[in-house]
């Protein structure tokens, strides 16, 4: 599954409050490092395997600690119609 933000959502830094901001229509939401972190490797290509990879080698931590903090975190994107996980 590939995870593609939705048409309209986009992450930018904001530079009053200097952090990550995921904008979508009509709402904003901050993100943390983790959840920036997540969203710079949501890039419409990679899947989501390559996405916990590319995030356990870039932290040094265990692929399956990682794998069910990403699937949360997508799937509450998801379930806020900001993202979608394609086949």
């Amino acid at each position: 599954m590939i995870p593609v933000l939705l048409r309209g959502v986009r992450m930018k830094d904001d530079r009053v409050r200097n952090v990550p901001v995921l904008l979508g229509p009509e709402r904003a939401l901050l993100l943390d490092a983790i959840g920036a972190a997540i969203l710079a490797r949501v890039d419409g290509a990679r899947d989501l395997d390559g996405i916990v990879d590319d995030l356990a080698a870039a932290y040094d931590a265990p692929a399956e600690v990682i794998r069910s903090d990403v699937e949360a975190f997508l799937a509450d994107l998801a379930e806020k119609r900001l993202l979608e996980m394609q086949a």
